[in-house]
């Protein structure tokens, strides 16, 4: 097998696992490169439905009864889990629309490729924060550097659905760095949410790696379709499989998916409602 480059996203808990197969399924339509899922709380009588896809590697996923905890901790750990020298980190509720060949060759020059979130300005990144969004959008920045992390008025938020990096010191720092203030999050959960992307930023504005801000279309959430300005075709598609467009579902549409969308309902628990992420 090529070390050369692999897809990795993350199944951690059942709430997930409908996404996770229509991610393999539109991932396999354009590509063949391995595919690393770091996985937990998910019994393994399920493995079957995801190894139905070829060249796929299961790898326990840094256990926590907290599935949303768990999603977050196995995203630090995205540099040690892969041994291949690129990678694209995909969410599972991801549908690839078109071919990443661009950004495995973009690897060969930049350290990372990341894209900015809906809300890029970290000085106004109330999601970030808890309270009332409305009384914290002055203080944001404030309360941010308060208790550790080094962002400042520039800064800016990416969204940790799309991570594309190259092994190198750099980035082997960087993903240090990542888990170092992602603690510092963790410590402060009076004021902070339980959310990846402050301490991404900072360990971004820590190392400064060469990198490269793709367009939305590599990350296209559906949710805030309104605002965004668009050029180009959409090329990944952010989106949980409920709310996923009829055009997407017929791109991961086959005997296999209709087949285990068939019985999903009635073993998989809905993931709309799933009471980790209220905490």
């Amino acid at each position: 097998m090529s070390k050369d480059k692999a897809f990795v996203t993350i199944l951690t808990g059942l709430y997930s696992l409908q996404d996770c197969v229509h991610f393999l399924a539109s991932v396999r339509k354009f590509h063949h490169e391995p595919i690393i899922i770091l996985i937990d709380r998910v019994p393994k009588i399920y493995y079957p439905f995801l190894q139905g896809f070829q060249n796929v590697i299961l790898q326990p996923a840094p256990a926590n009864e907290n599935t949303v905890l768990a999603s977050r901790e196995a995203k630090l750990s995205l540099y040690a889990a892969s041994e291949f020298d690129k990678v694209i980190y995909l969410d599972s509720d991801i549908c690839l629309l078109s071919d990443l060949n661009d950004v495995f060759d973009d690897l060969n020059e930049y350290d990372l490729l990341l894209t900015e979130d809906v809300q890029p300005s970290i000085s106004k990144a109330t999601n970030l924060l808890r309270g009332n969004q409305k009384e914290l959008l002055p203080h944001v920045l404030s309360i941010l550097q308060s208790v550790g992390l080094p962002l400042q008025e520039h800064s800016i938020q990416y969204n940790g659905g799309f991570i594309a990096f190259r092994k190198t010191d750099t980035t082997s720092l960087l993903f240090e760095k990542f888990k170092y203030y992602f603690e510092i999050v963790k410590a402060h959960q009076d004021k902070l949410l339980l959310k990846d992307q402050g301490a991404f930023a900072a360990a971004i504005a820590h190392v400064k790696p060469k990198m490269k801000i793709l367009p939305p279309t590599y990350n296209y959430l559906s949710k805030w379709k309104d605002a965004y300005q668009i050029d180009g075709e959409i090329k990944v598609l952010h989106c949980t499989y409920p709310y996923r467009p009829q055009y997407a579902k017929d791109l991961t549409r086959s005997l296999y998916t209709r087949t285990f969308d068939k019985f999903a309902k009635f073993f998989i628990p809905n993931q709309v409602t799933n009471p980790w992420r209220k905490k």
